[in-house]
């Protein structure tokens, strides 16, 4: 957490009764400086301190450009700002109906003061490339508009569509577009029926011969066909704009923000991914596939044994981060650990500021937060003891999420849905927290209007937060164990969990099972282990991720998949599944493979198959690898044989031949 050296709190116009002393310890700042008009008649506050060091918190989000612009101007001025961090604690906190939100207000200064990591970027360069497919007189307006700033191909599906005066500035040419794929700067399209415009001659447009499979690559494409989109989810497409070629506003309005995708654009890195420890297939045999079955916008394929996720094409919703059971993808835009630390900030400051049992309102920063700045200014307000978390999608809030906030002392969670939200990767998931937690302590709420959020967030409840909060610390599936064993206690009974849970124990059919070790050569989180020592299959259920590679890789289809989650500590520690005698090699005795293994194989071949009739030939089954091969070497009838060994001649040799020689 970054030292704040000026915390400036302003009440805006006296709207507002904030406590200065109690916002001042809660983000431990050194200076507390009150005013009531911070953005105009008390600008000057702002101005003294942003010229001194350290780090300026001013309590207002409203005006939160106003006092960049302004450290932007001291900067310029002096040569150096302090660092300016601002914090909305009024539409969020200050603005309610029962007043009295003092600790929700001291939390969010608490939750901005914290050091938030930098995002990492990389560059996308559009040049500007535009394709415009569509039909009819929209097409061609937006073509002739996109060709003073950029090169523009025009494609159309009729020749009676054409202008009739030759393309001016843009290419013109017909085609039915087949396939599209990439991101904005990196497009390629496949083009069926593609006819160039034909410049040569007079009178109506003529047409080069069409010809199919034509490919082309470009940076924008904007669709005015008014068709199908040609993605999953277009909206987060970036580079991808489309609208009713009837629509002449939305036509105009896509063509302008056409218009303004050429140039370099930094977008932040939004998942981080290790391959090592994707659960996707090994050795060719499928398993985790649930990153793949929720990404809208089709930014991840299969990888080999991993799956790849394409920068450019992701959207950022966090989906994957949210379902992936072994933590290859993470949400990096933030990390996860630092939404664990905001959670913790929030629901810890809350407490010390006097709060009793805080609940929790996730929403994003689009619908979500402007519903809430209309509740404050012209409605109820959120209600005191309810607490925003602003994040980028709430679709990548996921069950460890919930049950982190929970476990940090949060007696309810609401995430605030929207219609752009992908309900597909989040209702799994709030069933799965529901399952774990053993209550209705999370709710997925649709409102249309503040009107309705108000009334969704002042119905009755019982708030009954957790005895003693945790601090959720390590990776994802550490977080839930420590937040459902604080929510539930310890038990002996594992808790049953819904259909590809994550978690989750291996049963092995005894009966079936050959100790071939398959499922334990290739499991990737190691849950599956063996006993050099002896023919045996162990399992750590903690450590399992439910992937299927084991049960997909059984060549006796004696695996099964139990979804579940075990809290007692015996899931941390190997146990047993199955274990046979190992047999004994009858030349040397060394103990090697599976004795019921051996003894079915020697009952099965003695005397009924060929190689076997011969009990010398059934022995060779009940030996040892290095038995085997000598007996096998000697054999008989054994290609390899040689003879017996010529004994090393010595000097004591030589010594007798020379005396029988003397002697003779």
């Amino acid at each position: 957490m970054p030292k704040i050296s000026t915390l400036i709190v302003c009440d805006c116009a006296g709207t507002m009764e904030p406590d200065a002393g109690l916002l001042g310890k809660a983000c431990d700042a050194s200076r507390v400086k009150r005013c009531t008009m911070a953005c105009t008649r008390d600008l000057d506050v702002a101005a003294r301190a942003l010229a001194g060091e350290g780090t300026v918190l001013i309590a207002c989000g409203q005006e939160a450009e106003r006092f960049e612009s302004l450290a932007g101007e001291i900067a310029e001025e002096k040569g150096r700002a302090a660092d300016l961090v601002t914090a909305d604690i009024r539409d969020r906190a200050g603005w309610c109906e029962e007043g009295g939100a003092g600790a929700k207000q001291a939390a969010l200064l608490a939750e901005a003061a914290l050091d938030s990591p930098l995002s990492q970027m990389f560059d996308i360069t559009s040049p500007g490339t535009c394709l415009v497919i569509g039909r009819g007189e929209a097409a061609i307006e937006a073509a002739r508009s996109l060709s003073q700033e950029m090169a523009v191909t025009c494609v159309i599906a009729s020749a009676d569509e054409a202008p009739l005066e030759p393309p001016a500035g843009y290419d013109l040419a017909l085609g039915r577009l087949r396939k599209a794929t990439g991101s904005l700067g990196n497009f390629t399209v496949r083009l069926d029926g593609y006819a160039p415009f034909d410049p040569a001659g007079r009178g109506a447009p003529r047409f080069q011969p069409p010809r199919d499979g034509a490919v082309s690559e470009c940076d924008i494409i904007l669709d005015l066909t008014g068709d199908r989109p040609l993605f999953p989810a277009p909206h987060k497409r970036d580079g991808y704009l489309r609208a009713d070629p009837h629509d002449p506003v939305a036509v105009a309005r896509a063509t302008q923000k056409a218009a303004e995708m050429k140039g370099s654009f930094e977008k932040p890195l939004y998942i981080s991914f290790d391959a090592l420890t994707c659960a996707h297939s090994r050795a060719g045999q499928a398993g985790c596939s649930r990153c793949l079955d929720i990404c809208p916008t089709g930014a991840i394929s299969p990888d080999g044994d991993a799956v790849s996720i394409d920068p450019g094409i992701c959207a950022g919703c966090g989906g994957c981060a949210a379902v992936c059971p072994s933590g290859a993808a993470s949400y990096a835009d933030p990390p996860v650990d630092f939404l664990f630390r905001r959670l913790t900030a929030l629901a810890r400051t809350y407490r010390d500021a006097g709060g009793g049992a805080p609940r929790l309102l996730v929403h994003d920063g689009e619908t979500g937060a402007e519903m809430i700045r209309l509740s404050a200014r012209y409605g109820r307000g959120l209600p005191p003891d309810v607490i925003p978390l602003l994040v980028n999608e709430v679709e990548g809030f996921g069950h460890a999420e919930m049950l982190a906030a929970l476990g940090c002392g949060f007696s309810h969670v609401f995430l605030l849905t929207t219609p752009h939200t992908d309900m597909s990767a989040l209702a799994p998931q709030h069933e799965l927290a529901l399952a774990i937690a053993g209550s209705e302590a999370v709710t997925l709420i649709s409102p249309a209007e503040p009107d309705q959020l108000e009334e969704i967030l002042r119905a009755p409840q019982e708030a009954k937060a957790v005895a003693n909060p945790i601090l959720p610390m390590g990776g994802r599936r550490e977080v839930v164990r420590s937040a459902a064993t604080a929510l539930r206690g310890v038990t002996d009974s594992p808790l049953p969990l819904p259909a590809g849970a994550p978690y989750g124990a291996v049963e092995i059919d005894t009966g079936a099972c050959t100790l071939c070790l398959a499922c334990v050569s290739l499991c990737p989180a190691a849950a599956l282990g063996d006993n050099p020592g002896k023919p045996q299959v162990n399992f750590t259920e903690a450590a399992c991720l439910q992937c299927g590679i084991c049960a997909n890789t059984c060549p006796e289809n004696a695996i099964t998949l139990t979804p579940r989650l075990d809290l007692s500590p015996a899931a941390l520690s190997p146990r047993v599944l199955h274990e046979e005698e190992p047999f004994a090699c009858i030349e040397c005795g060394r103990e090697f493979g599976v004795r019921s293994t051996i003894e079915r194989i020697a009952e099965a071949l003695g005397g009924k198959h060929w190689m076997f009739r011969e009990e010398s030939r059934l022995r060779l089954v009940q030996m040892c690898d290095d038995c085997r091969v000598r007996a096998q070497h000697h054999a008989e009838n054994s290609p390899f044989r040689v003879g017996e060994r010529p004994r090393t001649r010595t000097t004591d040799d030589d010594l007798a031949e020379r005396e029988e020689r003397e002697e003779g």
